[in-house]
């Protein structure tokens, strides 16, 4: 080859033969062969990587493992704010409870886990479903409804239904009975906890609002049943009876609402001692992610977050502020002829099954 004569020649002007004769034979050279200014290529280490930046600064790294936007995890900004919230109300001595509770409705549900159980001294992180606000459709004046999946729609206007974002303080439980239903072949009574939430800003009328949480089924009111024996029966011995409902995949009318299990653990973190709830987005954020939109910006580009996912199927997100809509829902009201709720002897009697 043209090269390697090259190279032949030029060792031999140095008087390198044994390397030239080396470098033409038909094996393969060694670094034993190779001349002595010619050093073999020596690996050199690369320097050690630099640990990657938290997610949320200060966070310890059990909790960080759980930061993200896949379903379970919880994304950075809700994490930061709940554990924000949390620590303030507890150098204040508002609570004492170590555990606190985070809520992204953001997130798709119809089934998506999107609200978190984190209680950091034992190390436990929990993420299960939840319903947001169904909203409502005024005919004529406004819609402001919400699909089971995404959540366009936020309000802290009484009536409105609809979910409010910011931060809460768990208050009393309270039970009541909802109804009888067949499960089994025995009749059962559904008695529901209902655990109160009180807010500030935005969400200071959770109280008047009855905002709060609880298990996500309900008993569907079909008829009145004659239980005499029943502790929940009238004067006359009825109870209302009908089809027990579950819809932890669905809506609320503005409470957050979990699947029974998950709901009794809750309730019961909650009885000790009184927590936190932060729920996501605030109207704040709601009215920026909104003007980026408008502006043809990517919220996150923009530093803001919503989920990817809900935000292409909602468009764009609205916050009606009570201000606004409450004189909208009442001027709805007194369009409508008055009624009233319906009681236990609006019910039909049931007919012997």
């Amino acid at each position: 080859m043209r090269g390697t004569s090259h190279i032949l020649r030029l060792f031999a002007a140095l008087g390198l033969c044994g390397a030239a004769l080396a470098l033409a034979g038909p094996g393969p050279v060694s670094a034993e062969q190779l001349p002595w200014h010619v050093a073999p290529a020596v690996p050199v280490p690369l320097p050690p990587a630099a640990p990657a930046a938290p997610a949320v600064p200060g966070v310890p790294a059990w909790l960080q493992a759980h930061i993200g936007d896949g379903d379970g995890q919880i994304s950075a900004v809700v994490l930061r704010r709940a554990r924000a919230f949390h620590q303030k109300k507890m150098r204040a001595g508002t609570i004492s409870n170590p555990c606190y509770f985070a809520f992204d409705a953001t997130r798709p549900g119809d089934g998506g886990r999107r609200f978190y159980v984190i209680c950091e001294p034992s190390q436990t992180f929990r993420a299960i479903t939840s319903t947001h606000g169904n909203g409502r459709a005024l005919e004529g004046i406004a819609d402001f409804s919400n699909d089971a999946r995404c959540a366009k729609n936020f309000s802290n206007a009484q009536s409105s239904r609809l979910t409010t974002g910011g931060g809460y303080v768990t208050a009393e439980i309270r039970t009541s009975f909802k109804g009888y239903y067949r499960a089994e072949g025995t009749y059962q009574p559904l008695v529901r906890s209902f655990l109160q939430f009180e807010g500030e800003g935005d969400t200071a009328n959770a109280r008047a609002r009855a905002i709060g949480g609880h298990p996500a089924v309900i008993v569907r009111w079909m008829c009145r049943m004659k239980v005499p024996g029943s502790p929940y029966a009238s004067k006359d011995g009825y109870v209302p009876y009908g089809k027990l409902v579950d819809y932890s995949n669905g809506r609320s009318s503005g409470c957050t609402s979990w699947p029974q299990a998950d709901a009794d653990v809750i309730l019961a973190i909650a009885k000790k001692k009184r927590t936190t709830v932060y729920v996501y987005p605030e109207a704040s954020d709601i009215v920026a992610v909104g003007r980026a939109v408008r502006a043809g910006q990517s919220p996150s580009r923009a530093g803001l977050y919503w989920n990817a996912a809900c935000l292409r199927e909602i468009g764009e997100p609205n916050f009606w502020p009570r201000e606004k809509l409450e004189p909208v829902l009442s001027r709805d009201k007194k369009r409508k002829p008055s009624t009233r709720q319906r009681t236990l002897n609006d019910l039909p009697i049931c007919k012997p099954s």
